[in-house]
């Protein structure tokens, strides 16, 4: 069981009075802790406690907050726009129209809307491709009509031609910027409507079975993609998040299933009504249809014909993003987190090994292996905001994992991969999102966005989730010794987020580590540099008021691990989220996305657009070095 203590509230923890009658709980240490107090004895003390040492990692000034709508950069820095939403990628494709009207047809052929997760692919010194995540669209704005949903099955072919993944060629210029090569054969773009194949344990499976692919393998579309991974031998991960909100129904007598309820499905009122007009969204009709989403999608950035693979041993849930590092015995390893409140996070082990020397053979790695769940227990020793952890087997037969449960295969247990982790009793975190690895020592980052539902009735506070309605987020890590297939681990808390501006005291001040001059909010997207450093995107709130005085728009900080300072380096445009991260190999140029700029009717970005537009974004160095050094 998840090791839990008392319910906590910022009351409680602001009056000495109660501090007492707090000690034999450990609250009296996350108390302390969060006044700026040193945590004696523990290992990791130097990261997290105290003010923050000077690191010698972050080689740029701060910036601060900003509510401008731009894109604000630290100096010695440019921020320019690579490609935007609707702009020409393949060939034949009709420029962007401002005033909405471009077809279904026009869609299929250009840059998908609101990028996120990305990664870079190198041809060589001087050319690459990006694969980019397009999660979903902005009905307002997709539609010439404005409305915020769809009227006709030609506004729903556009919506889920802007959905997917687009396969991006550049070319670096002499000035070290980059362009879109337009046409190229690479160029490519993956829509709601892509053939795919399903592979791993769950293929075939009849849960997978419907009247349009009796056989359980073959698939359509991909959508809800949020963050990514890229494999050592050069494919790309794309993460399928938010599946749930695209199916529905309008039959009156329909019953949702306890299956389809623990993925939140609600069928009365789906955020976005495709199954209005497209009945391979009506989970009456189609309920197995469903089941066919919520997996990592492998796709060949290089090879334009490749179907995209499915894999179905990695499990389903609301995929943020897929962190792939190799183990030193050689297996493949690949973390994940399943971004919802009161959800866990996961690690899938491969039972072979990454031949490096012919790529060809990695092509089932990601079939056969072991899922894992994390749980996460407290220090026993009273010391808060550390503990210890162990990976339990998602594995049919093991752990209550039986028919008797619900669970008669394998494959049950992968596609309602949530419920087995139910079942062996898992920790329930804040929101997992994105995790990355440091390449120096192996520990795993992941960011806990917030959980405005911590402490109610059914999710407790725990040891790794130590604040009741959680507005903030957290960045926890654990330490596998150096072996990514441990069983064990132990762990920390990197950076409790919080708001010294708005609450100098108490639980939502956060860690010394946040200061009044880095305060952020959301933790979302994460990623190492080569160096070492930590780069932390956000995704919350915006007001710039209460809770969240002074923290301005949506930003992009960068961490020292080792000396636990954290630098503010880039703000977004307004009611925009910046996400996904990807260098250049020379890490002279840094790719990041803005999402959803003008989500609240308030932006032209870029460039005085009518229609506000999600961009990739390109950042240098003035003088030409490393970003960040």
């Amino acid at each position: 069981m998840t090791d839990k203590i008392p319910h906590l509230d910022a009351e409680r923890l602001r009056n000495p009075k109660r501090r007492q009658l707090l000690a034999a709980t450990g609250a009296v240490g996350l108390t302390g802790f969060l006044s700026g107090a040193t945590l004696s004895g523990s290992a990791q003390a130097a990261d997290v406690s105290g003010a923050p040492q000077n690191s010698k990692l972050l080689g740029f000034t701060g910036i601060p907050a900003s509510t401008a709508d731009a894109m604000v950069v630290a100096k010695g820095y440019r921020a320019e726009v690579l490609i935007s939403w609707g702009e020409p990628l393949v060939d034949g494709a009709p420029a962007f129209d401002p005033e909405g009207k471009n077809s279904a047809a026009d869609q299929e052929k250009q840059f998908g809307d609101n990028n996120d997760g990305m990664s870079f692919f190198p041809i060589d010194e001087h050319r690459g491709l990006l694969a980019i995540n397009n999660e979903y669209v902005n009905e307002q704005y997709l539609f010439a009509h404005g409305g915020k949903k769809a009227t006709s099955l030609e506004d729903v072919r556009k919506s889920q031609a802007a959905h997917g993944v687009s396969v991006v060629e550049i070319a670096r210029q002499a000035d070290n910027r980059w362009q879109v090569v337009r046409p190229s054969r690479y160029n490519r773009r993956i829509t709601a409507n892509t053939e795919m194949r399903f592979s791993g344990p769950a293929a075939g499976d009849k849960a997978l079975q419907t009247a349009a692919d009796p056989a359980g393998m073959k698939v359509f579309g991909t959508f809800g993609n949020c963050a990514n991974g890229k494999t050592p031998w050069g494919t790309y991960l794309t993460c399928e998040e938010n599946y749930d909100t695209y199916f529905g129904t309008k039959q009156a007598d329909f019953k949702i299933t306890p299956q389809q309820k623990r993925y939140t499905l609600e069928p009365n009122e789906p955020e976005r009504n495709w199954s209005d007009f497209d009945e391979r969204f009506d989970v009456a009709k189609n309920p197995n249809e469903f089941n066919r989403h919520g997996w990592i999608v492998e796709i060949d950035p290089m090879d334009p014909h490749s179907v995209p693979v499915k894999r179905t041993a990695l499990g389903r849930f609301k995929h943020e993003n897929a962190a792939v590092t190799v183990a030193k015995s050689g297996e493949l390893v690949v973390y994940m987190g399943d971004d919802e409140r009161g959800e866990y996070i996961y690690k899938f082990v491969s039972h072979g090994k990454v031949d490096n020397a012919n790529p060809a053979a990695n092509k089932t790695l990601l079939d056969e292996g072991t899922l894992y769940v994390a749980e996460f227990v407290g220090d026993h020793s009273g010391t808060p905001l550390k503990g210890t952890g162990r990976w339990l087997p998602l594995v049919h037969g093991q752990q209550g994992l039986t028919a008797e449960n619900g669970f008669a295969s394998q494959a049950d247990v992968l596609i309602n991969a949530r419920a087995a982790a139910d079942r062996v009793n898992a920790t329930r975190m804040d929101r997992p999102e994105w995790i990355a690895v440091n390449p120096h020592d192996g520990r795993a980052y992941c960011t806990l966005t917030n959980n405005s539902k911590r402490g109610d009735e059914g999710m407790p506070v725990n040891a790794a989730n130590p604040r009741p309605k959680n507005i903030y987020g957290q960045i926890i890590r654990w330490d596998e010794k150096g072996d990514a297939t441990a069983k064990a681990f132990s762990w920390d808390i990197f950076a409790l987020c919080g708001n010294p501006i708005a609450h100098p005291e108490g639980i939502y001040r956060g860690t010394p580590n946040i200061t009044a001059e880095n305060t952020f909010n959301s933790p979302d997207g994460l990623g190492f540099d080569r160096d070492g450093r930590l780069w932390i995107l956000t995704d919350g709130k915006y007001s710039n008021k209460g809770d969240f005085e002074g923290q301005g728009n949506n930003q992009m900080l960068t961490g020292d691990p080792q000396t636990g300072e954290i630098r503010r380096f880039m703000v977004g445009p307004k009611s925009c989220e910046l996400t996904g991260i990807a260098f250049t190999p020379d890490y002279k140029t840094l790719f990041v996305n803005v999402q959803h700029p003008g989500e609240e009717g308030d932006s032209h970005f870029p460039n005085d657009s009518p229609r506000p537009r999600s961009s990739v974004i390109m950042v240098t160095r003035e003088d030409g070095g490393v970003i960040g050094a």
